[in-house]
């Protein structure tokens, strides 16, 4: 049976994960002129609302790639539940 907090948890751990991710992890930098290039083909009113829409993706990004990785690894070589 699968506990009715399960969804939560799980989104509560990508976002945990990311956290920790972009601690460790650099974002990816642009050039001004891509940058800049980004801003008018957007709309987006200046650099820094491009480089925040940019972190927030980045970090979510990184909390899935890390929360699959994970999961897989435990259901493949950790879990109880396994039928070897």
């Amino acid at each position: 049976m699968k506990h009715p907090l399960e969804s939560l948890m799980s989104a509560g751990g990508i976002l945990l994960l990311a956290f920790f991710s972009c601690l460790l992890l650099p974002a990816p930098s642009l050039g001004l002129e891509l940058a800049q290039r980004l801003v008018t083909r957007f709309h987006l009113m200046d650099l820094n609302q491009l480089y925040t829409i940019l972190f927030c993706l980045w970090f979510l990004l990184l909390g899935v790639i890390e929360y699959a990785l994970i999961r897989f690894a435990w259901k493949r070589w950790f879990s109880l539940d396994r039928h070897d």
